[in-house]
């Protein structure tokens, strides 16, 4: 088990890492999530060794390592920006950390075929890296990542030179393969949906702080503030400012949403409702349903679905939904949307009440 407690960095004036403690089974995924610059890659670099915190511990399998080089750790590192030994064939490349451990020939070529099998690499194996593509680079170095049989394999963004067929390929089987080799398995990505698809436990992060940490469709569900759910959200999050009198939610301009029964019992004030984008439709669809009315700002039609942005009720609306939409700038809109769908948080944008139990 990787446990981090209450770790932190600073670097001159600036704090890049504070008080994260987390505690990382062996076996297990766990996605850490958040927009560029929240800290996912200086939190990687303190697990693997690469920089020292200037608080707290690091421990692996209890033992403290806070200050072990990471050379003198089996840790396996894979970066968006992909680092192969360019005089090496591909072959020698994934070969390399086999060769240090001093497995024997058999062993390495067994084990080199099947990483080369896997990413799709059999083909180029006695090519040098730079006769490959950004690409078949990338894969050349998760494969060597998937060989040294490491027990901490750290992932920043590995995927994102793939083309998409192979990325859902890969997203799918590395979870399942570095889960058998026992190690602590943590991948740093900036999306939502990967997050999602990956599955495993999602640490969310925002400004060098884990904002919440669990298994990612309870934090996807249940954001513990308006925080999470705001990098848990792409695109963006709808929020509306409402005040609570009743049984019904309203807004300075007239908006009347009746409060659904799981929030019934909270007290009558001000709150921040959090509509995700994909949970807005067009028309009148959805009935019982409650409207929003609006001016088009913008919309993108990309392949099956539409985002239209448009102003309702004072704000910014963006709602993601299926189909070719054509809508105008300045078109007149109409949103609709379940109330259940709802997420409530306090003006300090903690979360209030769980959301529905089937709101996805």
């Amino acid at each position: 088990m990787l446990e981090l407690i209450d770790v932190g960095r600073t670097v001159g004036a600036e704090t890049h890492i504070a008080d994260v403690s987390l505690k990382l089974e062996r076996g297990s995924l766990n996605v850490l999530l958040g927009p560029t610059l929240s800290g996912k890659t200086s939190l990687m670099r303190l697990m693997a060794g690469l920089d020292r915190p200037t608080t707290g511990r690091i421990l692996m399998d209890g033992r403290d390592v806070t200050g072990v080089a990471v050379a003198k750790r089996n840790i396996a590192m894979v970066y968006q920006q992909f680092i192969n030994y360019p005089a090496m064939t591909v072959y020698e490349n994934i070969a390399s950390p086999l060769r240090i451990q001093g497995k024997s020939s058999a062993e390495i070529d067994a084990a080199v075929t099947k990483a080369a099998t896997l990413m799709k690499l059999t083909p180029y194996l006695q090519r040098t890296p730079l006769n490959l593509s950004g690409g078949q680079q990338q894969r050349t170095a998760l494969a060597r990542a998937l060989v040294k049989n490491a027990e901490l394999v750290l992932l920043d963004e590995p995927l994102a030179n793939l083309d998409y067929k192979l990325r859902e390929e890969l997203r799918e089987e590395l979870p399942r393969l570095f889960a058998e080799t026992g190690a602590v398995f943590v991948y740093a990505t900036t999306e939502p949906t990967e997050a999602l698809l990956l599955g495993g436990n999602t640490a969310t992060l925002n400004e060098g702080r884990i904002t919440q940490f669990g298994r990612t469709p309870e934090i996807y569900r249940r954001p513990a503030d308006l925080v999470t759910a705001r990098t848990f959200s792409d695109p963006p999050l709808n929020v509306l400012d409402l005040v609570k009198s009743g049984a019904s939610l309203t807004s300075a301009s007239g908006l009347n949403v009746p409060v659904p029964e799981h929030h019934r019992a909270l007290p009558d004030g001000a709150y921040q409702v959090g509509l995700r984008p994909h949970h807005l439709s067009l028309g009148t669809s959805v009935s019982g349903g409650i409207r929003l009315t609006g001016r088009v700002v913008i919309s993108e039609v990309t392949g099956s679905e539409s985002f239209v942005h448009a102003d309702c009720d004072e704000t910014r609306i963006v709602a993601l939904v299926r189909g070719i939409h054509r809508v105008s700038p300045g078109d007149a809109v109409e949103l609709q949307f379940e109330p259940a769908d709802m997420l409530l948080f306090d003006p300090a944008g903690r979360a209030m009440a769980p959301a529905h139990p089937m709101a996805a």
